[in-house]
């Protein structure tokens, strides 16, 4: 006898910080809309920066609540109400914070056990909570807001090839190894490497990057920014072309870039907004915004990818 199929089940367990909360109950929003029932974790001050978006989605007939854990302050020395990331506006607080985010475990544990969700979405700096999921059967979906920019990882690494080559210059180009991805080379344009030999040299995983640095040879250096780099390009005395491209990226390469003033501003103000190369840049960005829309509209990409890991899930728990 086939088992009864019932109602899908989702618990959203996003980090306390602002930019993870948000498009994590947007997310959830959108497997409600596909007629799942969604639990949303969280603590009590973040519970209300939420309450508005969760009401009105049940006016709309979406299935959505939100289950209050209790933040540890007392057990970590926290302020009472520092409950969000970005209060934490010193090494200390952050360290405690990230003390307390982790003794939230056992809470969410007992609501696991009681409410028996179907699975368990989750932010990627909980990574404990995979052996919670484990415990319980359940499948763990790892939630992180920059996702997206792995996905884009693949064409960078085309564009940094041709740029390389077109570029004539010698090099050493260091790339991360994958353990999954043993003799996957379609990030490499065909060819590549042969027509570069004895001119430019790729190294698949770690490489002494200090040692490479300090060698009189080297004129320049390609850097995302990390701090680590950071002082040792500066260290190295080698000028550096910055490509941050997340977390604290970005202030990092302010403190090797030149100063912006008036006129500098002035001219970027003017270029994105006067004449036909304003024209040809909002021209582009309506393009990418009809992308996007598309993307989300019925049978476009990422709304297929959701439906396609709903009925995964809907087959693997025999739900509706």
């Amino acid at each position: 006898m086939a088992s009864e199929r019932r109602q899908l089940h989702l618990f959203f367990f996003p980090f306390l910080a602002s930019g993870h909360l948000i498009p994590a109950v947007d997310m959830a929003k959108l497997f409600a809309s596909r007629g799942l029932k969604i639990s949303i974790i969280t603590t009590p001050l973040n519970a209300s920066l939420i309450s508005k978006t969760i009401e009105k989605s049940k006016i709309l007939g979406l299935q959505m609540d939100v289950l209050i854990i209790e933040f540890p302050y007392v057990q970590v020395e926290l302020p009472k109400g520092l409950e969000s990331y970005h209060l934490a506006t010193s090494l200390d607080l952050r360290q405690k914070f990230y003390k307390a985010a982790a003794m939230l475990e056992q809470p969410l544990e007992k609501l696991v056990q009681e409410y028996a969700p179907d699975c368990l979405v989750s932010s990627a700096l909980y990574p404990w909570t995979t052996g919670l999921a484990k415990k319980f059967g359940i499948p763990r979906l790892i939630f992180h807001a920059t996702s997206f920019f792995s996905i884009c990882a693949s064409e960078c690494l085309k564009e940094i090839a041709i740029g390389l080559e077109g570029s004539e210059q010698h090099f050493i180009w260091v790339v991360k190894k994958e353990k999954n991805d043993e003799g996957n080379e379609e990030w490499l344009p065909e060819g590549f490497e042969k027509r570069v030999e004895g001119k430019g040299l790729i190294i698949r995983g770690w490489a002494p990057q200090i040692a490479i640095l300090d060698h009189e040879a080297v004129g320049g250096f390609v850097t995302h920014c990390g701090w680590n780099s950071t002082l040792e390009g500066v260290s190295a005395g080698v000028p550096m072309v910055t490509w941050p491209v997340s977390a604290e990226q970005f202030y990092n390469e302010k403190f090797l870039g030149d100063s912006i003033k008036r006129e500098a501003i002035q001219k970027a103000v003017i270029r994105i907004m006067v004449g036909e190369e304003a024209e040809e840049m909002r021209s582009r960005a309506r393009e990418l915004g009809k992308m996007a829309k598309k993307a989300v509209e019925e049978n476009g990409s990422s709304y297929s990818d959701l439906n396609n890991l709903i009925e995964e899930l809907k087959v693997s728990w025999h739900c509706w």
